[in-house]
């Protein structure tokens, strides 16, 4: 599938705010810069569903809301099930009459929390029956609203209030899931990953997300300040160090072929121009400990499995 739509530097200008200032978020926050840029791929009218978590939050504090397009919060484990009832409600009503505008685009957000764990079922539900709508998964790692606990999109070695880092144990044990390839096993007909810091490519990929016929899986990383414990100013530098480390690569998957997409591209053809993933590790407060020399092996770790994923992906996309 290739877009016919093309998204310039002039266009965020045009294009209308469709999240409004004046919500709660952090500063520094990465899903709420990600939620704009996503928005920004809008094609005409456009219905938006949301987890419970941070970004649920920030923005509908009643009785105010920071949305500008109809918005519906629901429960942390359903999202997926909502967006499926607000997409088959449309096909009935433009059958039926009531609605004359050809298509009306239905995206639904969630956390890590909502996506990899809680939500999984509803999503997996959703796309083996086939419903047309986009998931965005908002990732920052950890369940943030409700006190920086662990979830299953949480990286291997990371603090949270429920892996805490101590003399023994060095954070989080387990590895973070791999939940875009899991999306993938569905067969969907569109998977990618996005990260904020390399904008035109997040909203290019949201709108194939939201012109694909079927089911479509965005998973953009959202560094959390609050969380990761960096600096509010540093956010779109850490998405970027994620992409040229290949902690996060970035790459789509249309109709089962996987391709690199330019940021991650590049350095597949460049192999020296991938940086140290100590250079990612040591700006964020969540990994500090892993640099006392009771945990130096910790990173070592990490860093052969970034290695090794990195490795598999590129055999996918053909250039291994």
């Amino acid at each position: 599938m290739k877009s016919a739509w093309k998204f310039t530097t002039k266009d965020l200008a045009k294009k209308p705010e469709l999240l409004m200032p004046g919500h709660r978020a952090c500063a520094g926050c990465g899903p709420a810069v990600a939620y704009r840029q996503i928005l920004k791929a809008a094609r005409g009218p456009i219905i938006a569903t949301n987890a419970t978590g941070c970004m649920e939050v920030i923005t509908t504090i009643y009785p105010y809301t920071a949305w500008k397009i109809p918005y519906i919060h629901t429960a942390f484990e359903n999202v997926a099930a909502n967006a499926s009832g607000i997409e088959t409600a449309l096909k009935v009503m433009k059958r039926k009459g009531r609605i004359e505008q050809d298509h009306t685009d239905v995206i639904a957000f969630a956390g890590d929390g909502g996506t990899y764990d809680i939500g999984l079922q509803a999503l997996s539900g959703a796309a083996e029956r086939g419903h047309d709508f986009l998931f965005v998964l908002y990732d920052n790692e950890a369940y943030m609203n409700t006190g920086i606990q662990r979830s299953g999109g949480t990286p291997h070695g990371a603090w949270t209030t429920t892996s805490p880092a101590g003399r023994v144990i060095p954070g989080k044990l387990e590895y973070k899931k791999p939940i875009a390839d899991i999306m993938v096993a569905h067969g969907i007909p569109y998977v990618a990953t996005a990260s904020l810091a390399y904008w035109r490519d997040l909203i290019t990929k949201a709108r194939k997300g939201l012109e694909v016929e079927g089911p479509a899986f965005l998973h953009a990383l959202a560094p959390c300040p609050r969380g990761w414990r960096y600096d509010t100013s540093k956010t779109v530098e850490i998405a970027r160090l994620a992409v040229k480390t290949c902690v996060f690569p970035l790459w789509e998957v249309v109709d089962g072929e996987y391709s690199l997409s330019a940021p991650s591209k590049v350095i597949a053809l460049n192999p020296e121009r991938k940086k140290p993933v100590e250079e990612y590790l040591k700006v964020q407060g969540r990994f500090r400990h892993l640099f006392k020399p009771e945990f130096e092996h910790v990173i070592k770790e990490i860093e052969h499995m970034i290695n090794k994923r990195w490795s598999l992906l590129l055999k996918k996309c053909g250039m291994a």
